[in-house]
């Protein structure tokens, strides 16, 4: 154990900040019960605050009882474990293990404060099925750098601290200390992939080549290295294509050869937080988005959201929930919250210095999201328009025209939020303010 620990002290000792509080994932396994021990030495070693979060996926008989055993075990260090239960929203085709995992990161997410580290029990072994996994997908440098014993996550990071301890010293740590830990039914259904390595192909392979794990270390290190490299390299190009809006120009794309483009597409995406897109997925953006006829309109599916192009810029946009129904009163002075996180609209008192006249008493002013059949006389312009083509002259991208609030009175469109009022209401009574 003093092996283990030492090692662990290490990792952390190249990470802590002077405010990092220590946040466990504990699953309960055998991996997090050796990982729970050495934090809880180190948080009293050093002083410092520990937290532990116990996620709570539901998709076992024994998760309630896990939970328990979770409380109960933390106590016993005198630490406080907070039960996280979350719950997969699954459709055909997903992957139970993917979904788990990232619901599984987001509850632990939300422990995090500036600077935290969260750490989790992943090891050696772990990183060889990592590896392999990504061999098998065909993966290039960036999969086959497996897991990163650090990385920034939401306001702190992650860490990995047993990452170099094989899964035998874990097991032999915590028989030496008469440890109890959860085993989940599930890691013996060799259905699943990493499963099907850990107990049918590992043990023959470290059997026939004791130092295989060591290799896959030095080899994921290796591409990690070249990953870091590259990034290095191309991060100069990546600021002068990338946009304030997060966009990316499409004219310094075009100056690139294909395989630095393809590079640049991966960074942009990573710094968006989307998983990485196979090579044929971005030459299908490439080929079908970027260099689409100039009066298309495409769009490619990506992860949780879509690749667009709008003004020759590349754009993710995010999914969202259709609210081209949504409507709600505003009032004077009285801040209105919009749907779907789009922030707050008010109509602030600015008599003599604003540019919007209040309709006649009796009158109701509401907000909504539908052009549909609405037509208005931006001040400026010399005629009315349908909001269509007032929408394409503001170059307002087509997915953000039913996002965008418009101001009405009965019929009539009174201003549309950032962009215009409309000539009828041009006055000095108040401001129509957006803080997104």
């Amino acid at each position: 154990m003093e092996s283990i620990y030492h090692r662990f002290t290490n990792v952390i000792a190249d990470h802590l900040l002077p405010a990092s509080r220590l946040v466990v994932a504990f699953s309960g396994g055998v991996d997090s019960r050796i990982l729970l021990e050495c934090a809880a030495r180190f948080a009293f070693e050093q002083q410092r605050q520990c937290v532990v979060v116990h996620v709570h996926h539901g998709l076992s008989d024994n998760a309630d009882l896990w939970s328990q055993r979770c409380v109960e075990w933390c106590q016993e260090k005198q630490l406080s474990c907070v039960v996280e239960k979350v719950q997969l929203e699954l459709m055909v085709g997903d992957s139970v293990e993917e979904r788990a995992r990232q619901a599984r990161y987001q509850a632990l997410a939300k422990h995090l404060e500036p600077g935290d580290l969260l750490l989790t029990g992943q090891h050696a072994d772990d990183q060889v099925e990592t590896f392999l996994l990504a061999l098998k997908r065909g993966s290039g440098p960036k999969g086959l750098s497996a897991m990163a014993q650090c990385t920034p996550f939401a306001q702190g990071f992650l860490l990995r601290p047993l990452l170099s301890v094989a899964r035998s010293e874990i097991e032999l740590a915590a028989r030496q200390l008469s440890l109890e830990w959860v085993e989940d039914e599930s890691n013996l259904d060799t259905r699943y992939d990493r499963n099907f390595l850990r107990q049918e192909v590992l043990p023959k392979i470290t059997q026939r080549w004791p130092g295989f794990s060591g290799a896959v270390q030095r080899s994921a290190h290796l591409c990690a290295e070249q990953e870091s490299l590259l990034d290095e390299l191309l991060s100069p190009v990546l600021e002068s294509a990338l946009q304030a809006d997060h966009s990316l120009a499409l004219a310094v794309l075009c100056q690139q050869s294909e395989q630095a483009r393809l590079r640049l597409l991966r960074m942009w995406l990573a710094s968006l937080g989307q998983p990485m897109p196979s090579r044929h997925n971005l030459q299908i953006l490439w080929q079908q988005v970027a260099l689409a006829k100039a009066d298309a309109n495409p769009i490619l599916q990506l992860g949780q959201g879509q690749v667009r192009r709008f003004n020759q810029r590349l754009y993710f946009v995010a999914q969202s929930r259709d609210i081209s129904q949504w409507r709600a009163e505003i009032k004077l002075s009285q801040s209105l919250a919009l749907p779907d996180h789009l922030g707050v609209l008010t109509l602030e008192s600015t008599p003599g210095e604003g540019r919007l006249a209040l309709p006649p008493a009796g009158e109701k002013l509401y907000v909504t999201f539908d052009p549909e059949g609405l037509s208005a006389h931006p001040a400026e312009r010399g005629h009315r328009r349908k909001m269509k083509k007032l929408f394409q002259e503001y170059q307002v991208p087509s997915w953000l025209r039913r996002r965008t609030p418009i101001l009405m009175c009965a019929d009539k469109v009174v201003a549309v939020a950032g962009l215009f009022v409309d000539r009828e209401f041009i006055g000095q009574d108040c401001e129509l303010f957006w803080r997104k």
